[in-house]
């Protein structure tokens, strides 16, 4: 039976994420029991697995409280062959005899569909059949439509008996509360009970019945297919397909407790369906239970009923990753002592295909298990040694085919039990191969090797090595911690002493380069300074490549530290001695760190010399000279964004982003997506900068470091804040979970995400809350531990809460100081800032004019650079001052340019910020902005403003509701708002005596 539970008891799952589905199937049996119309029946389709059990319980439960009868049925597949009726009589077998007594109409129904006293004996009903004019398709008796196979698989749409009539006319005679038939897995039905469903749909009783039919669309017969088909279109059945669950349904409500990266791990693996997912949590929290309990057992109690042959197919295709030409899982399968060879192993795909166990795709050329979760709940039901003897086999037919070892090593890994150098080739080679794509995995067989390989002296160096590949493999997974302790050992083992060597010396170096890496994402800089430090002052000291390479990663630690000015001095001679070597790669990556050092304290001229000169070298290198240099690219375009070079940042970003994708760089990819989010943030592509925070974030999860993650979820809120409308909670609550990730670092990301936070808090509603998170970021009223090069744009925002906590001469301080950090730095876009700082003192101090040119300046500072939401938002500051100086046509210029900048940018905050306080448009001086609409568009503008729906407008004014739509959609085009909330808004400011005056 295809069910998340079974109902009732204690192992019932939780009704999950079903409310609509159940709201319209108890709208319809009160429309049914009312006697006002509505479809006599609902088809529920859905994947196994997807609920549709679950929600026919549910619903039988909810029916019965509302005073309703309830006849429950399935059609089995292992029915007596030959048994009409069967899901019919399914549902009226618990029937006793006082609800017989109770219920003539029940009693003849059940009389009806029960099987006749003798066993075999002819049905003369059945076998004959009386014609109807008209009516059905096709002749002769049911019981020559063959029982077996999918339902309806004869043609049961022959004229109804006189037993099919009879039964109809009993459910005429149902009780005045309603009768729900409920049929479950009705794609095992027999030739009657689909000719019964046939009748009642095209002859439905007028009384108050409801039919439930749920079947799996892939296991049902033609003939069934076409009666539930022609019901749909006569308006005679109503459709109900159940699609997947969403991950936050799965993970709060259907498995609680999960953790999080494991409850996304699972719902990505079951596809939303509850069954499956339920089945995953449980076996995956349960290691080495026994599959017979729990949803578990009910995934696998399809597989009951298979032959040897059949289960020898389905046990070799999950070996195989539950997909596998067909050649291939012959060739496992038939190999198996349970098989008769190629015959069977075609015989068995021929009962697994009816039983949608195993599909077909790529037109054939692949067969795969139905869902993705089966291969895994199916191996854990195989013993370790016929499960590595299907791996051997899996293996062997691979080699024989040519295939790549990257398809070999999942079974090679799985079949190694001693040492065997092939293998152990094979396996690192796939690994190399990988390691870009899937470094989890690539990090697995690389364990497996060394776990076999012997601990010996001939062997050292080879396990020094894997050793090496392996922990980069687990940083690029996530699994930074257990990387950092694994590169601790191998440093240890690689000591500088006699008869070390060369070769170790320079593993060790790398060693020490990665783990300093490491140790910089978890957040501990201090350790990453001592490690580097350490191996730089070695005697002797590693080869100038690797030396230029030790002092890039002290220069990141220095930058995330916030500590920049400790490794200026060592920075130019390490630059001019990659020069003198020619060695451009390293000229490029030492250049990066300098830039955007000198970017972080201001020195803007430095930072643009050294920017340019990274630019030059970065951009003439192929990919694959630059894929192992990633973190270059992520340096120079985040120093383009400090230096307002917004087009040159996305050009380099949107590079490293392809680049670190193919090359499998997820530390550099995250930080790339993040610069790109930001740069279409500032450029006014707000819809694509919340696409790339998203997945930046995505992948800071999978990494773990808490700073990056927290500085990814505080860009993102950011974006989120432009995206939502103003007072949207979503922004705020993303922003403190940032702020709460990176706890009480002290880095860059980690002050960032704490400042940004500031933003997301509404100044308006709470500016206490803005000046004192600001305030402790920054370190001091005046915010000195924010880098020079960002520090006006925060000094703007704080000076606007110390304005809208009254404090008009903090505010101007403030203000002023943001004039005098930003005037040096020649970075236009903060110095807009800066001035729109400024012009907000000079409007709460009453001086429109001069506050009008303030942000006038900061408006054309924006657009020098392109920043065109700070442009928008300049002149939308703008507009009003100017109004109020006297200067109407100008200010309407501003509004509509500002209004349409924010509008083609997708920034919905300004957008209804303008919508609500944006001065009048010329065109629309006299009566305000409404006074463009016809009569008719006003009255119906002045409903929308009393909260009314197009259909509720429709019904005041005797319209339809595709005319009342078509009149709210030319208001908006005309007036220029495009929400409901910001239409009433500008009925209430523009309708003179209010809306009643609109329709007077």
């Amino acid at each position: 039976m295809d069910t998340s539970t079974e109902p009732g008891g204690a192992g019932r799952a939780p009704f999950v994420g079903r409310s609509r589905e159940l709201d319209l199937l108890e709208g319809l049996l009160r429309r049914r029991v009312r006697g006002s119309g509505g479809p006599p029946a609902v088809g529920v389709t859905g994947e196994p697995g997807i609920g549709k059990t679950r929600l026919l319980a549910e619903f039988a439960l909810r029916a019965r409280r509302c005073g309703a009868t309830v006849l429950c049925g399935r059609a089995a597949d292992d029915a007596p062959h030959g048994t009409p009726f069967h899901a019919f009589a399914d549902a009226v077998a618990d029937l006793d005899p006082g609800d017989r007594a109770a219920s003539p109409a029940l009693a003849a129904l059940a009389e009806l569909v029960e099987p006749p006293p003798a066993p075999g004996a002819a049905d003369p009903d059945i076998l004959q059949d009386e014609p109807e004019h008209g009516g059905g398709v096709g002749h002769g008796g049911l019981v020559d439509a063959p029982a077996s196979g999918p339902a309806g698989a004869g043609d049961v749409r022959a004229v109804p008996s006189a037993r099919v009539r009879r039964i109809a006319a009993a459910l005429a005679q149902v009780p005045a509360r309603g009768l729900v038939l409920v049929l479950d897995d009705f794609h095992h039905a027999d030739p009657a009970s689909v000719t019964l469903v046939d009748h009642l749909l095209r002859h439905p009783p007028r009384a108050p019945l409801l039919l439930v039919l749920a079947h799996r669309e892939r296991q049902t017969g033609p003939t069934l297919a076409s009666v539930l088909a022609r019901a749909t279109d006569a308006g005679s059945l109503a459709p109900l397909a159940l699609g997947p669950l969403p991950a936050d349904d799965c993970a709060g409500r259907l498995v609680p407790g999960l953790p999080p990266g494991l409850a996304r791990e699972i719902h990505a693996t079951a596809l939303g369906n509850p069954l499956y997912h339920r089945a995953l949590a449980h076996a995956r929290t349960h290691p080495g239970e026994a599959p017979g309990t729990g949803p578990v057992a009910m995934v696998l109690d399809e597989l009951a009923p298979l032959g040897a042959s059949e289960r020898a197919v389905v046990e070799a295709l999950a070996v195989l990753g539950g997909r596998a030409a067909a050649g291939l899982l012959a060739a496992v399968a038939t190999s198996a002592p349970r098989t008769d060879g190629a015959a069977g192993a075609d015989r068995a795909l021929s009962e697994l295909t009816r039983r949608d166990l195993v599909r077909s795709e790529d037109e054939g050329r692949a067969l795969v298990l139905r869902h993705p979760a089966l291969p895994e709940l199916v191996r854990d039901t195989l013993d370790p040694w016929h499960r590595r003897e299907l791996h051997r086999r899996a293996a062997d037919a691979l080699a024989r085919a040519g295939a790549p070892v990257t398809e070999r090593a999942p079974h090679l890994v799985r079949t190694a039990t001693t040492w065997d150098p092939a293998v152990a080739a094979a396996l690192v080679e796939a690994a190399e191969r990988i390691g870009a794509a899937d470094p989890a995995c690539a990090a697995h067989w690389l364990g497996a090797v060394l776990a076999l390989l012997p601990d010996t002296p001939e062997h050292l160096s080879t396990r020094r090595e894997l050793t090496l590949r392996r922990a980069e493999a687990l940083g690029s997974a996530g699994r930074v911690a257990e990387s950092r302790d694994l590169l601790h050992h191998l440093i240890d083992s690689c000591r500088p002493g006699p008869g070390g060597g060369t070769d170790t010396a320079e593993l060790r170096t790398s060693a020490v380069l990665l783990c300093a890496f490491m140790e910089r994402h978890l957040g501990r800089y201090p350790e990453a300074d001592a490690l580097l430090r350490g191996e730089l002052e070695r005697t002797p000291g590693p080869r100038p490549g690797l030396r230029t390479r030790l002092v890039v990663e002290w220069g990141c630690r220095a930058l995330f530290a916030a500590r920049y000015p400790e490794v200026r001095p060592v920075l130019a001679p390490t630059l001019a001695e990659a020069r003198r070597r020619r060695d451009d790669t390293g000229a490029a990556e030492v250049l990066t760190p300098a830039a955007l050092g000198e970017a972080y304290e201001g020195d803007i001229a430095s930072s643009r010399v050294h920017a340019a000169d990274a630019a030059a070298l970065t951009d003439a290198f192929t990919d694959g000279r630059l894929a192992d240099h990633a973190e270059s690219l992520v340096r120079l375009g985040w120093t383009e964004v400090f230096l307002e070079e917004y087009g040159t940042a996305e050009r380099h970003a949107t590079r490293g982003i392809a680049m670190a994708r193919r090359a499998g760089r997820p530390f550099a990819l995250s930080q790339l997506l993040l610069c790109s989010a930001y740069v279409h943030l500032v450029t006014g592509r707000v819809g694509t900068a919340l696409d790339q925070a998203e997945e930046s974030l995505a992948v800071a999860r999978t990494l773990g470091g808490a700073e990056l993650l927290g500085f990814s979820g505080a860009i993102r809120a950011v974006v989120l804040l432009h995206a939502r409308p103003p007072g949207d909670p979503e922004a705020l609550a993303a922003a403190e979970e940032a702020a709460a990730t990176v706890g009480t670092a002290d880095g860059w990301w980690a002050t960032q995400t704490r400042c940004l936070l500031g933003y997301a808090v509404p100044i308006g509603a709470d500016p206490h809350r803005v000046r004192d998170v600001l305030v402790r970021a920054g370190g001091d009223p005046d915010l000195s531990r924010v880098q020079p090069s960002l520090r006006p744009g925060y000094l703007e925002l704080l000076s606007g809460a110390a304005l809208a906590t009254g404090d008009l001469a903090e505010g101007e301080r403030i203000a002023r100081l943001a004039l005098a950090e930003a005037e040096p730095l020649g970075l236009p876009v903060q110095l807009g800032a800066a001035r729109r700082a400024w012009g907000q003192v000079l409007a709460r101090r009453g001086e429109p004019a001069a506050a009008a040119a303030a942000f006038t300046e900061a408006a054309r500072d924006s657009a020098r650079r392109g920043a065109v939401l700070r442009e928008a938002h300049s002149l939308l500051l703008a507009a009003p001052c100017t109004r109020a100086a006297g200067d109407g046509p100008r200010a309407a210029a501003q509004w509509r340019r500002g209004r349409r900048l924010a509008a083609e940018g997708g920034a919905r905050m300004l957008l209804e910020l303008a919508d609500r306080s944006g001065p009048v448009p010329p065109e629309a001086a006299a009566g305000g902005r409404l006074a463009v609409l016809t009569p008719r568009e006003r009255e119906i503008s002045a409903l929308v403003a009393e909260g009314l729906t197009n259909q509720a407008v429709a019904d005041r004014l005797c319209l339809s509701p595709r005319t009342v739509e078509s009149h709210v959609a030319r208001v908006y085009r005309k007036t220029g708002v495009e929400t409901r909330a910001a239409l009433a808004s500008l009925v209430v400011r523009d309708g003179v005596g209010g809306s009643q005056s609109l329709r007077g």
